[in-house]
């Protein structure tokens, strides 16, 4: 099956993002463009990306000792991807870009992810980027981030230490300055950073000419001691290489180290690595120490970052997305081409009749349509967000604003939900496959082995759901939550009035009420670990109000555009609607439960009960 009619309704017909070019920062562009583009990238994505995508799994990274090997077809397909300017997709005319909308490059990413997930680190390379776009000084933009727009550079986030984890609080690399006028270095104040960084994607290959680390230090306070939390967290950019204001390499090797290539259960085309910082290895100007410049304020680092954190973990969210896409169009492939077993008749099965596909059995069908529903729904949720994305920066202040306020709302939703619902798509491929789907005759093994990291990577689910009950649902009096409440009553108000969305039109109703009076509940004593005991329930229940949303949303869409219902993609959205409510929407009632009771059977079970 092909994505690009799944995308073309969503985008066209329920988004309408061809509306976005009548603002000016669009007014150039057309449907023609957009379709162009995906033109493009879904070509680069067949030829380059997918038939490499089991190539890169069983040929893992490795050094020789004195470089990170990876197959030629990871070089040919980053070479591609570059060379399509999808790195600067979204940019200004001036920095190089396209000027795409955001909503039209998360889309046409999706090809590539789809294709082959962990081929190419091209979503890091444009959130350090654009990063240094809003942080960084002028001379930071032109060095470091064109040249990533460029493909010359790539980058990397560098966060979590191996005795920290996603404790940032407890990391303990140091920065110091680097001596008398580093306070005026013309790429920023220049420091020597010392430490070590666990979990680093991407951070050393032969892909481009340098790698640039954007990393969370700490600068010692007055008394030469490390300040305790997150208050002395700031960020540096650390390039492997040396460069010149010019942006040229000078020939000098930062004090930037491998120690370890982590070998992991997905992803394995991508780098996962242990660095260490001024260790002494590459000794830059005969002293042990990697220079690091200052981006942005001393002690504001973590601010920074988390501008590029909030956009990995909306990308994060859509490669869950699209392995779950992947898996559910392979096993609906063989599910149709498989014929195993006999429809059961009032005297039973009958032997002498021929075999029938396994499409045919209803238990297979309920496992296609969970997966339809997961992931369509999901990736409905991802350009949501997109499109969010280009109303926080293109809409008039006060339609901008809510895009900002709802757009902290739903981000933990759009990282977390994909990479638990998604990865259940992949594992219902894998049993539609039945003993086939655990070997690798077929892909579907692969695709849950990547997407199991998604539950992991840019913040687990218990920090996705302690941002969410402890700080998104709260901030600015509550006002994200009434603004996607009101949006969702929107829904609700269209949907009752036609006839066979009126029963779930309530149902949302409900399952709305039931979120906002547990989010009062959880915090009723006002106690955060009273309210955050159950934050990942919450966050389950919430995650699933949302899609029943965003679900009802879509049909809505897909009824107006096809009233007479006579269309099989209408009535595969009405489907996946029905699944969804029927099946889906009804186990919030357990998972809110213990959020409004504010239970505490997890919390207070002593050590040794265990």
């Amino acid at each position: 099956m092909s994505l690009r009619p799944t995308l073309d309704f969503l985008l066209y017909q329920w988004l309408h993002a061809e509306s976005l070019n009548q603002r000016e920062r669009f007014a150039d562009h057309s449907r023609e463009t957009f379709d162009a583009v995906f033109d493009t990238c879904e070509r680069i994505a067949r030829e380059k990306f997918a038939p490499f995508n089991r190539l890169v799994d069983t040929q893992e990274p490795h050094f020789d000792g004195e470089q990170v090997i990876l197959p030629q077809a990871t070089h040919e397909a980053h070479k591609a991807y570059a060379g399509s300017g999808m790195l600067s997709a979204a940019q200004d005319y001036d920095e190089g870009g396209m000027q795409l909308p955001y909503t039209i490059e998360a889309a046409a990413n999706c090809f590539f992810a789809m294709a082959s997930v962990s081929i190419g680190s091209s979503l890091l390379t444009k959130g350090n980027a654009n990063l240094l776009l809003v942080h960084g000084t002028e001379a930071q933009k032109e060095v470091f981030a064109r040249n990533e727009f460029a493909g010359r550079f790539s980058g990397t986030m560098c966060l979590s230490e191996p005795q920290a984890g996603s404790s940032l609080s407890d990391i303990t690399t140091r920065a110091m300055p680097d001596g008398a006028g580093s306070e005026a270095d013309p790429l920023g104040p220049r420091y020597r950073l010392k430490g070590n960084k666990m979990w680093i994607s991407s951070g050393e290959h032969e892909l481009t000419e340098n790698i640039i680390h954007l990393v969370l230090a700490k600068i010692p306070g007055p008394d030469g001691k490390l300040i305790p939390g997150t208050r002395g967290i700031s960020l540096f950019i650390v390039p492997k290489k040396m460069v010149g204001t010019d942006g040229q390499l000078t020939g000098e090797r930062n004090d930037v180290a491998l120690a370890g290539l982590n070998h992991k259960l997905g992803w394995r085309g991508t780098t996962n690595t242990l660095l260490n910082f001024g260790e002494g290895k590459y000794p830059v100007g005969g002293e042990a120490g990697a220079v690091g410049y200052l981006v942005g304020k001393p002690h504001e680092g973590l601010r920074c970052m988390f501008h590029m954190m909030n956009e990995a973990r909306i990308g994060v969210g859509t490669a869950a997305v699209m392995l779950g896409m992947a898996g559910y169009y392979a096993s609906l492939d063989y599910a149709k081409n498989r014929p195993q077993g006999r429809p059961v008749g009032l005297a039973g099965k009958d032997s002498a009749q021929p075999q029938v596909r396994i499409i045919e059995h209803a238990d297979v069908k309920r496992m296609l349509l969970a997966q339809k529903a997961y992931c369509e729904g999901a990736l409905a949720l991802e350009l949501y967000c997109a499109r969010l994305v280009d109303e926080q920066h293109t809409a008039e202040a006060g339609a901008a604003d809510d895009a900002r306020l709802l757009l902290e709302v739903l981000t933990p939703i759009a990282k977390s939900w994909p990479s638990e619902w998604c990865l259940e798509a992949n594992s219902l491929a894998i049993q539609i496959h039945g003993g086939y789907g655990y070997t690798r005759d077929f892909p579907v093994e692969q695709y849950w082995r990547d997407n199991r990291l998604n539950m992991i990577h840019e913040g687990t689910h218990g920090i996705q759901a302690t941002d969410l009950l402890g700080r998104k649902v709260l901030m600015e009096g509550g006002k994200g939550l009434q603004l996607l409440a009101a949006r969702i009553d929107a829904t609700i108000a269209r949907a009752i009035q036609v006839p066979e969305l009126a029963a779930h039109a309530n149902a949302l109703a409900q399952a709305l009420q039931q979120v906002g009076a547990a989010t009062k509940a959880a915090w009723a004593t006002g106690k955060p670990t009273d309210a955050l005991a159950n934050a990942v329930p919450y966050m389950q229940g919430f995650g699933h109000m949302v899609l029943a949303w965003i679900w009802l949303d879509v049909a809505l869409a897909a009824l107006q555009a096809d009233a007479t219902k006579s269309t099989a993609v209408t009535a595969g959205k009405l489907g996946a609607l029905r699944y969804f409510y029927h099946y889906e929407l009804p186990k919030i009632d357990a998972w809110l439960q213990v959020v409004a009771s504010r239970d505490m059977t997890c919390a207070d079970l002593p050590e040794e009960a265990f």
